[in-house]
């Protein structure tokens, strides 16, 4: 599946005939889906890799034009491998979103981490090295080591272009980091203004190899709806508490049931669908449990009314959320009890 960087295209889509068999079984779905597969259709997966708090989730939610991966200016916020597929008229991208790579592998849960963002690089077409414009760390020189090795096509994205008041000035730094390896491509990019981000989809089509959709065309991730509700909790969280956040938290969907649409035989009106979420916020210590709730349970209450919000813009229909907040000692440091919760390497 991988790619060399001398050669990470084929030459012509008749060439790949190893895959034929395959490829006519995948065309027969999507013709019974009433989808016409071009025959010079790409698709593959693309590692987004980085230090922690680079822009990597921004930039993917983007280029998906959806939020999907939970953002906040603490770092560390993705703690999972995300994908999200982006699919366009002649190819379709798979996006592997995956924590950020650093040093300090304190606890548990940073190891599991780390472990995501290694394994990520296996087994892709393609690598977006997501690196800030206005920094370079020593967790940046990891990332780095670790592609120097990758058997894949490398695309650096020098994210926060935005940074600059005149463009002109990202050339320097353009041409600097350029020496750092043997990059396929070099695109400076701003995530959260989305300049430059259609460039860099057709770039990343470039580097994808001739073969059929991966996924349903009309599929955003591979995630389920209760691992997206319980990301978007935890996002909401981390965004309200600010400097006060207890970064020893998870949250755990503990319920999530639909009910559908209903006609009340007396009225006649109908009764639009609804889920009901019940959800657990799990922190360490008795005093975290205090700072989440709030004075009078105002804060969790702020928390869930915000998270309900976006669960309804997602799921698009009415959500009844129920947070609850446990204390649950030691859950970061182990690695049973982050198996448990829904942690995993892989």
């Amino acid at each position: 599946m991988s790619h060399s960087n001398e050669n990470p295209l084929p030459q012509n889509p008749s060439e790949a005939t190893e895959q034929q068999d395959g490829n006519d079984l995948i065309n027969q779905f999507f013709s019974s889906q009433g989808t016409t597969i071009p025959s010079d259709f790409k698709s593959g997966f693309v590692a987004i890799v980085g230090r922690p708090n680079v822009g990597k989730s921004t930039l993917m939610n983007h280029l998906l034009g959806q939020k999907l991966s939970i953002t906040s200016r603490k770092p560390q916020t993705t703690r999972h491998k995300i994908v999200g597929i982006d699919s366009r008229e002649k190819s379709q991208a798979v996006f592997v979103d995956t924590p950020g790579m650093h040093k300090k592998e304190v606890r548990a849960i940073n190891k599991m981490m780390n472990r995501a963002a290694h394994s990520a690089l296996r087994d892709v077409n393609l690598v977006l090295f997501v690196v800030d414009a206005q920094k370079w760390t020593q967790n940046d020189e990891l990332v780095l080591e670790k592609l120097k090795n990758a058997d894949m096509p490398v695309i650096l994205v020098i994210n926060k272009l935005d940074t600059f008041e005149n463009k002109n000035e990202a050339l320097p730094l353009i041409q600097e980091r350029a020496k750092l390896m043997n990059f396929a491509e070099i695109v400076p990019v701003s995530a959260l203004r989305g300049a430059n981000l259609e460039h860099l989809r057709d770039t990343i089509e470039k580097y994808l190899p001739y073969q059929p959709p991966l996924y349903s065309l009309d599929q955003i991730t591979d995630r389920s709806e209760r691992f997206l509700a319980s990301e978007i909790i935890r996002e909401k969280i981390m965004r309200q508490l600010g400097e006060e956040l207890p970064y020893d938290l998870t949250v755990q969907i503990e319920s999530f049931k639909t009910e559908e649409a209903t006609v009340n035989e007396k009225t006649g009106r109908l009764k639009p669908p609804c889920t009901y979420i019940d959800a657990t916020i799990f922190v360490e210590r008795q005093g975290q449990k205090a700072i989440v709730i709030g004075d009078k349970g105002a804060k969790l209450k702020s928390i869930g009314m915000d998270a309900r919000t976006d669960m309804e813009k997602m799921f698009e229909q009415k959500i009844m959320l129920t947070l609850w907040v446990k204390v649950k000692g030691g859950w970061s440091d182990d690695e049973r009890a982050l198996k448990s919760l829904g942690y995993s390497d892989i």
